[in-house]
């Protein structure tokens, strides 16, 4: 058999490349730590033990790669990994990387530029995800509960993307590892323009009519929020270091990869609002007030 192993599969980016690449016929292995038992395709899968790793590879041809989440240095488990990969011949990895470096965490960049090393292999550099301003992630649950954004990035801008377009991005690199869609092996993929949190926050309540405040903290106040919701001391600091860098203005910057990739735009900050416009209701209330209907997207796709 050969076929796609999908890490993360359970994921906000796996479940939407499971579909996609579902519904372009490729045989699938999900894999995840809690694997569905209504899918035969689920398996289990563990960053944290090796052994779940030879039963998840095994006739593969092809792999998206989430690296183990709140690690500061994902080599010491990916790079075995890998190593096995390619001794299986493995014709194509595809990392979610991160366009936003964690400050003070090499591992990461290793394991990116071990990727791209490799012929065939890629590297998506993801933006700051839209779906950040969502529960479970902190981030969203503060705007559910309080109405407010908390934040060290003070004005600072980043390219927000919609994790729906990432996966349509992977899934055009791995529908067919025979294919070589672009001759780059390094994709920086954003949404269609920069904003600040305090943009954020006016985009949802323009369209949801719920007011959210920004609130401009620290980054020891941060790395502290982070460690109370479960986050590491060690990851923790380094997630709110990064809002250092956001206010610098280091991520502030846009592609075209995924319309050079999908022949679609990625989609706006305002219709992924629009899409989860009853999320950010507070409790008790049906969520629908001042909600606009979003203008038709263009649909097309090359190919």
């Amino acid at each position: 058999m050969t076929g796609g192993l999908v890490t993360g599969g359970t994921g906000k980016t796996g479940r939407a490349l499971v579909q996609l690449l579902r519904g372009n016929g490729v045989p699938l292995r999900v894999a995840s730590r809690t694997p569905s038992a209504g899918d035969p395709a689920a398996v289990r899968f563990d960053w944290g033990d090796p052994a779940t790793h030879p039963a998840a590879l095994r006739g593969m041809d092809r792999i998206f790669l989430v690296p183990p989440t709140h690690s500061v240095d994902p080599m010491p488990l990916v790079g075995p990994f890998l190593a096995e990969a390619e001794r299986l011949g493995v014709r194509r990895v595809v990392l979610l990387g991160s366009a936003v470096v964690l400050p003070n965490a090499p591992g990461a960049l290793e394991l990116a530029a071990r990727v791209r090393a490799r012929p065939g292999w890629a590297v998506l550099r993801a933006s700051g995800f839209m779906q950040n301003f969502l529960r479970p992630h902190p981030l969203g649950e503060r705007i559910r509960r309080h109405g407010e954004i908390r934040t060290a990035a003070g004005d600072g801008r980043i390219g927000w993307i919609d994790v729906r377009d990432i996966a349509a991005t992977a899934s055009v690199l791995l529908a067919d590892p025979g294919v070589e869609p672009d001759d780059r092996r390094d994709h920086l993929l954003t949404g269609p323009k920069a904003l600040s949190h305090p943009d954020a926050a006016a985009i949802i309540a323009a369209r949801t009519g719920r007011p959210v405040r920004v609130v401009r903290i620290g980054t020891d106040e941060q790395a502290a929020n982070h460690q109370a919701a479960g986050m590491s001391a060690e990851f923790a600091a380094a997630l709110a270091a990064v809002e250092d860098g956001i206010r610098a203005g280091r991520d502030d910057q846009v592609s075209t990869a995924v319309l050079d990739l999908t022949g679609r735009p990625p989609r706006s900050f305002a219709e992924f609002v629009q899409d989860h416009a009853t999320e950010w209701a507070p409790r008790g209330s049906s969520g629908r007030r001042g909600v606009r209907e979003a203008p038709a997207r263009h649909a097309g796709r090359r190919g």
